[in-house]
Parts: structure tokens; C-alpha cells; sequence
């Protein structure tokens, strides 16, 4: 790694972020030829990956689908242990492309984007890194992922705690000893669920402090059988095919029935036989309506509801597992082992609706019911998604305007089909939000908006053009799409990340494409086929100034 190299010329483009989309999109832009530097914060590839580290951390993805399709030399020198990855194994998936590859040469690590200001006179984007250090770039790609800024609640008297604490996102590179201690996990969200069973094993007592209960099922994970694999490889254009066309980036979809044409016989066999499967889509697939049809998202709520029951022995702690929001309207989580943790006699639940907390004291927290005393804390809190990793950076586009003022901090959220957004000319936002994004295989997302913004810079190389923007009727109609597609669910009903309801003061929202993978691929081919409708295309001014 050479610090600060091309610091004192222009790239064609600076990239924030080493994690599967910064990777890709350095790879490709490097491939046709163009100057291009990545700045990451962290001290080595991987992203999400890199930062969370904690217990049990898995993707929910299936293995065989969670990587890069761009290469079937990739694809056929890398093999899977199991179904579901740990996080580990998917750390050194993304470290072995990163050698294979030979990214790091092109890769500043330990560095933080503070600023990116878009010149005017110069179309170029004037980049400032945490030394100080400016950087000049013509594209300005963020490529910093939508879950990575992560949110510790502002509980009084946080700073009092003598214990030790950590946050799912930003878990230490060494091993965490529970080992005989006092714990505590507030939050059961992904990360809280796939945690609490392994702290639960290690800790002396773990006490949970949930805020909200959680649909969950097994994540049914086994050990890769060498002959799926062969047969995954051999097929593996027809089940990339499949994936792009997909509705979240997987080669399945829902079964073309509504829940409510079968019988409860019937439908008590079909959501069994897809309880039994485990994984992330194995249950929501059974039927095509479970996410727009109340009467039908109430009959796999109702059986999961039914599950919880039968695995927790005290049925006082089953009660206060028991999620009411509608099925699916959240990601839907995985699980091994969650909810038979509260089967053991060093674990204690503790409903935050029931008893808030009141403080975090010096020795535990305190609730409106009493204080429990803590050795160590987990916030297993998520994180501030989609808009809070880009309001972290000062970006300021035409006349001086912020980000974060032209979106109003999320109450005013408009972009382009979740690449870019008016005001910003040549920045480019890698599965940023309004795009399938988090509602998707975040890899089959980030390959094809990678695949699109290199398309779009290469356009503007060929036609000798030094801008794209988006005007502000295409964002506008673009965003009201994104509105009237989430209103047509059920998702707009449950107060979930989704919508900015896990951040205290966000405005409510909700920040994502919902119409699938397929149809926004569809969607953006056709708009790269008009000559890029919808954006205005400049031509360089550099000579009239």
C-alpha cells in the first residue's frame, strides 16, 4: 500500500469502501483503464465483514449464491463449507479475491472520507481524508454499504458503565471472554438472535433485554455435499440468470397461490414442510400474498407464534416472545437454537415494554422494575441504515448544499433510482437507498449497479462528456414509484429499520425499492438504452473559465 499515492493528480474516480461493492467496483474500473483510488477506514478489506465480527455472525443468504458472479474462475477456485457461511469463512472468501485480484496496491486503508465537495468550474469532486490529505477524483463513488454506521441508543447514563461494552458492528479482532460473567444483550434483531444462543453458552448468567419480539425460524444449516456443488458450477449461467431475474436476487420466488386458497390442513403442511427446509426464504416463499394480504400474513404469523410456544418451556417467557407485527415486514431472520436458549437456567428475559430502561448505571441497568447488575453489555442495536453511512461524510454538491440538508435527514429522501440524486453531479451511490439494496442478495445488487455506474463512466468516455446528473422530475417520480410500490405492501405498517423507526428522531419512511431485482434491472437497462433518461449530460465548461 502506497499512502496517499495520486494525491496530487486527478483520478477518474475515488471510491469509499473495501468491501464487496468498493472491491468491485475497483476491479472494473481498473479493468477498462481508469485511474482509480479506494479509501477504507478499516485496516483491511471486507466491509460488514470486517466490522462484525461477533458471535455467530452468518450471512442469510445462501453460501452458493452470496459471492461474486462476475468470474467463473472465482467462482470455481472457491468452495463453500456450508449452506450458511460464518463470518470468518466470508472474510476470507473476500480476502482470497482480494489476493486474487491484486487489489490492496490500489486500496488506502486506515483512512476515513471526511468531505467530498463537487467543484462547479472544474466538474470534479474535491475529496478531504482524516490526515487532511486532498484528493481530486472526477467520479465520486460511495461505495460504503447500508448498514456500516452503526447506533448505540442515547441511554442516560451510558458513560458510567464500569463494565466492558461492545456493539455487534464494531466487534473487537480478538476474542470477547464471557466466560463466568454477568451479561447483558440489549436488542434481538439479526444480530441479537444469531449472538445470544453462543454468549448464552460462554456466560455465567445472560440477561436479554428485548424491545421488540422477533419472528425467527431455523436456519437448518448443514455442511456443503460436493455433488450440489459440481451441479451448482456446472449450471451456474442458468442460476445467474435466475437470480438477476429474481425478485430477491435468488433463483426461487413464492409459489403462485394465495395462503388463503388452501385449507388450515393444508396450509399447516406447506408452512411445516417450509419450517423443516429452514433458511431465509424457505417459509416466506410458500405463498405469494403473506406480504400484501392481512388475513394471509396472519396465518404464518399465527404458526410461528405456534412453534415459539411449543419450544419454550415457560410459558410466561413465551408470552413476551411473542411478535405482533406483520410477518415478513422486517427481514425475516435465522436462527440456530434461539428460542431453546431461554430454556436454560442461566438465561432471563427481560420485555423492555413492560419495564423500560431507565439508565445505565455503574454497575448494570436499571429499568422502571429494578436494577440488574452487568459485567458486560452488548447493544445489539443495528444500525442508522441506508442514509446515516453517507450523512457521516460532508457531502456537498452544487452551491454548496450538503446531503444531508437536500434530504432533510431522510424526511426529504429523493434519488434516482438509488444511484444518484439531482444537485450531485457524478456521484454514485452503490446500492444506496431507494434501490432493492437491503430488500435483495446484496451481491446481485451490487454487481449490476457496479456493472451500471462503469457502463454510465464509460458512456461519458465515448461521447466526450465530463457530467451526469439526475434532474430533479426523474428523482421526484423515481422516489414517488419507490412510495406507491411500499404502499401496496404491508411493510409501510410495522415500525422497523425499514422505515427509519429504529433511529430516534429519523423521519419515518420507507427507503427502499420493493419492486425486485428483476424488474429495477429491467427498469435501468431501459433507461441506459434512451441515452441515461432522466439525467442531464454536460459537456466540459473546464475551457470557458
Amino acid at each position: 500500500m502506497a499512502a496517499n499515492q495520486n494525491q496530487n493528480q486527478e483520478l477518474d474516480a475515488v471510491v469509499v469502501g473495501a468491501g464487496f461493492s468498493g472491491m468491485y467496483m475497483l476491479h472494473k474500473l481498473r479493468d477498462l483503464g481508469y485511474s482509480v483510488r479506494v479509501y477504507e477506514a478499516g485496516e483491511d478489506v471486507g466491509g460488514t465483514w470486517y466490522w462484525n465480527r461477533y458471535p455467530g455472525a452468518r450471512c442469510d443468504i445462501e453460501s452458493i449464491y452470496y459471492n461474486y458472479t462476475f468470474s467463473e474462475e472465482l467462482l470455481n477456485e472457491w468452495t463453500w463449507s456450508s449452506r450458511y457461511a460464518e463470518q470468518p469463512e466470508i472474510l476470507r472468501y473476500i480476502n482470497f479475491v482480494a489476493d486474487r485480484l491484486d487489489l490492496r496496491r490500489d486500496i488506502q486503508f486506515k483512512t476515513k472520507v471526511t468531505a467530498a465537495h463537487y467543484d462547479e468550474a472544474n466538474q470534479n469532486w474535491k475529496i478531504q481524508l482524516g490526515d487532511g490529505t486532498n484528493v481530486t477524483a472526477k467520479h465520486f463513488i460511495a461505495a460504503i454499504g447500508c448498514l456500516s454506521a452503526s447506533n448505540i441508543p442515547n441511554f442516560n447514563g451510558i458513560d458510567r458503565f464500569k463494565g466492558e461494552m461492545y456493539h455487534t458492528g464494531r466487534w473487537p479482532h480478538e476474542k470477547v471472554d464471557f466466560k463466568g460473567k454477568r451479561v447483558g444483550v440489549i436488542g434481538t434483531g439479526s444480530s441479537g438472535i444469531q449472538a445470544i444462543p453462543i454468549i448464552a453458552e460462554e456466560a455465567g448468567y445472560l440477561t436479554v433485554f428485548q424491545r421488540t419480539p422477533q419472528y425467527s425460524s431455523p436456519t437448518e444449516n448443514y455442511v456443503s455435499d460436493p455433488e450440489t456443488i459440481r451441479q451448482t458450477r456446472a449450471n451456474y449461467k442458468e442460476i445467474r440468470k435466475q437470480m438477476y431475474e429474481s425478485m430477491h436476487g435468488v433463483p426461487d420466488g413464492p409459489r403462485d397461490r394465495s395462503a388463503l386458497e388452501d385449507s388450515p390442513e393444508e396450509r399447516q403442511r406447506i408452512y411445516e414442510e417450509g419450517w423443516g427446509k429452514g433458511g431465509l426464504f424457505s417459509l416466506s416463499y410458500t405463498y405469494n400474498d403473506l406480504g400484501i394480504v392481512e388475513e394471509a400474513n396472519k396465518t404464518v404469523a399465527e404458526f410461528i407464534r405456534a412453534k415459539i410456544r411449543k419450544t419454550v418451556q415457560d410459558p410466561e417467557v413465551a408470552d413476551k416472545l411473542m411478535p405482533t407485527y406483520y410477518y415478513g415486514t422486517k427481514r425475516p431472520i435465522i436462527d440456530t437454537n434461539y428460542f431453546e436458549t431461554y430454556n436454560r437456567k442461566n438465561v432471563s428475559l427481560v420485555d423492555l415494554r413492560a419495564e423500560p430502561i431507565e439508565e445505565i448505571t455503574s454497575n448494570g441497568i436499571r429499568t422502571s422494575k429494578g436494577e440488574y447488575l452487568l459485567d458486560t453489555l452488548v447493544f445489539a442495536t443495528g444500525f442508522d441504515a441506508m442514509t446515516g453511512p453517507l450523512f457521516k461524510i460532508d457531502i456537498r454538491g452544487k452551491d454548496g448544499v450538503s446531503l444531508k440538508e437536500k434530504w432533510a435527514g431522510g424526511a426529504n429522501l429523493k434519488t434516482y433510482l438509488g444511484i444518484a440524486t439531482a444537485g450531485f453531479p457524478n456521484l454514485f451511490m452503490i446500492t444506496g437507498p431507494q434501490s432493492p439494496s437491503v430488500l435483495s442478495n446484496m451481491m446481485v445488487s451490487i454487481e449490476q449497479h457496479v456493472d451500471w455506474v462503469a457502463d454510465c463512466i464509460g458512456y461519458l468516455r465515448e461521447n466526450n462528456l465530463e457530467a451526469i446528473e439526475a434532474t430533479v422530475p426523474a428523482e421526484e417520480a423515481w422516489s414517488q414509484q419507490c412510495n406507491d410500490i411500499a404502499e401496496m405492501s404491508l411493510a409501510v405498517k410495522t415500525d422497523s429499520w425499514y422505515m427509519g423507526a429504529n433511529i430516534e428522531g429519523k423521519p419515518r419512511g420507507f427507503i427502499a425499492f420493493a419492486g425486485g431485482v428483476g424488474l429495477y434491472r429491467q427498469i435501468c437497462d431501459d433507461i441506459t438504452a434512451k441515452g441515461y433518461e432522466g439525467f442531464s449530460l454536460e459537456a466540459s465548461t473546464k475551457a470557458l473559465n
